[in-house]
């Protein structure tokens, strides 16, 4: 039986992280150091698609045997990219911009292999409830999601903002859609369930 290929996990996020854990795939973790600055004109979900592959190349040139998964997630609302807001007051204003508005996070995935390269993006869309100025900065000094793309993490007290949210991947909108990256895994012989197998006695 052939050895598995070594996983790299190209980001330094606890979140991805913590939710590749979920997969109990032994992994990696490296910095791609990518410029995420958008490009002119370009569309949230391109944006996400192309930071995805940028990051998972970088690692991947690094590590060319290694099986490599670059994740870029893009929050958008009124025609407008959220980014992550850094500090107290910009938090304030991105939710206050979202507020009883639909927010369309684009979670995008890339793994690649030396010249195989897989790509796929999961939508998210979240309505905000319509929040007063005091309960959100209630929320921001509970929870301070300051390096949260859009300022509010639904894993947390994040789900008490929302009215609703639709995807096909709960993991999806914390930032790394695993039902996603374990069909793309399994095309490059890194099925989670099979490999629990075996590691699994007899």
């Amino acid at each position: 039986m052939s050895a598995m290929p070594s996983l790299i996990l190209a980001s330094t996020s606890r979140y991805r992280r913590e939710l590749l854990e979920r997969l109990r795939l032994p992994f990696q973790t490296a910095a791609p150091g990518v410029d995420e600055t958008a490009r002119p004109d370009e569309e949230p979900l391109a944006l996400a698609l192309r930071l995805a592959k940028a990051k998972a190349a970088v690692v991947a040139a690094r590590h060319p045997d290694a099986v490599v998964i670059g994740s870029d997630q893009v929050a958008v609302c009124r025609g407008r990219v959220l980014g992550k807001p850094g500090t107290f007051e910009r938090a304030l204003a991105q939710l206050q911009t979202m507020a009883g508005q639909e927010v369309v996070f684009h979670s995008a995935l890339t793994v690649m292999r030396g010249a195989t390269v897989e790509s796929v993006s999961v939508p998210t869309t979240c309505r905000l409830r319509p929040l007063s100025e005091d309960q959100l900065r209630a929320y921001l000094h509970a929870e301070a999601p300051f390096d949260t793309a859009g300022s509010a993490k639904a894993e947390g007290l994040g789900i008490a903002l929302m009215e609703d949210i639709r995807s096909d991947d709960p993991t999806a909108l914390i930032g790394l859609p695993l039902i996603a990256l374990t069909r793309l895994l399994g095309r490059f012989g890194l099925d989670p369930l099979d490999a629990l197998r075996r590691g699994s006695p007899a």
